[in-house]
């Protein structure tokens, strides 16, 4: 009997929670390695036009404060403390306690990413859906012309080129930010964030779309050649009539599936549509503590997008073995 069999459920969230943490132990362990490695020196970065009139004493006293004079086992097992402690460090970049960073680069990344994400899923799917059931018409053509093109586009092209024809161009989008520039948060509306988020949402989900349209085309391609699908046919049934109730529930699985491991990739995609319209998301955050070096903010996030993928395959995965008894009653955990 296979370990699922033995231990059921619980042993295989049990499993995945050792691999999780495991997981973040060497994310952390390799993120933190890059970043000493890192050609950017966090104090000159720190700062910035300042560095001619600060000398030697006063580089050391930064370099004191910050730990940075410690060995590098010590400084990494001195954060890892802190952080198992719940204290997730100061970001020197936006002089505030790390966590508050996180929480409020979250909150502006939330609109944009989750509607990208189910825009993907929804509109991918139906387009997959259709591409599939009537393959080889016009209709398919046109879905794969449209997938095929922009999956192969990268996302900071298809942003800028967003950004010139909507903003600069025909001006029907605003050209930066989150809500306009010099109006307090208090008095921005949701008509406000809906202009300033629609060009980065555009950017981020067409590549998403196209690629869980493939994906669900091909699966659907392969339901509609099957043997109950020719028999429902042999019975009167109509390609739509077999597409709706037999196509489309199938494939339904593969494309969630597709779904939740494709949230890395629209991480990835959020860190250049942040950096080209300048939304102030966790993207645009990753960025600056890049560029300026600071080590415990980009440690934070890198922290937490690994959860969050690790997460979404997780799920994906439990959802797999939750739906198809072959992969729930005999399976090893993978």
């Amino acid at each position: 009997m296979s370990k699922a069999g033995q231990f059921g459920w619980v042993g295989l969230i049990a499993a995945k929670a050792i691999r999780l943490v495991l997981v973040l132990l060497t994310v952390a362990i390799v993120a933190f390695a890059l970043t000493k490695n890192s050609p950017v020196d966090p104090i000159n970065a720190y700062l910035g036009a300042d560095i001619a009139r600060v000398g030697p004493e006063q580089r050391a006293l930064i370099a004191e404060k910050w730990g940075l004079d410690q060995p590098t086992s010590t400084q990494f097992w001195r954060w890892a403390k802190n952080l198992m402690a719940g204290d997730l460090g100061y970001s020197m970049t936006y002089n505030a306690p790390v966590a508050d960073v996180l929480v409020s680069r979250f909150k502006a990344s939330l609109p944009l990413m989750g509607l990208a994400w189910l825009l993907s899923g929804v509109l991918g799917f139906a387009l997959g859906v259709i591409a599939g059931a009537f393959s080889g018409s016009w209709a398919d053509r046109v879905i794969r012309l449209y997938s095929y093109v922009l999956a192969s586009t990268p996302t900071f092209w298809l942003a800028i080129m967003l950004l010139v024809v909507f903003a600069v161009g025909l001006n029907w989008a605003p050209i930066c930010c989150a809500a306009p520039i010099g109006v307090l948060p208090d008095d921005v509306t949701l008509a406000d964030r809906a202009r300033h988020l629609a060009l980065p949402l555009m950017a981020l989900s067409v590549l998403g779309i196209a690629q869980i349209a493939l994906h669900t085309r091909a699966k659907m391609i392969e339901i509609m050649q099957s043997d109950y699908a020719l028999y429902a046919k042999a019975q009167g049934a109509s390609r739509m009539d077999i597409a709706l109730r037999h196509g489309a529930r199938n494939a339904a699985l593969p494309a969630v599936t597709v779904l939740f491991a494709s949230l890395g990739e629209l991480f990835g995609g959020s860190v250049l549509a942040e950096q080209v319209f300048s939304y102030p998301g966790l993207g645009k955050a990753t960025v600056e503590a890049g560029i300026r070096g600071d080590v415990p903010l980009l440690l934070a996030i890198t922290l937490a997008l690994t959860f969050v993928v690790f997460l979404g395959n997780a799920i994906a995965d439990l959802l797999y073995r939750l739906v198809d008894p072959r992969m729930a009653s005999g399976v090893r955990i993978a």
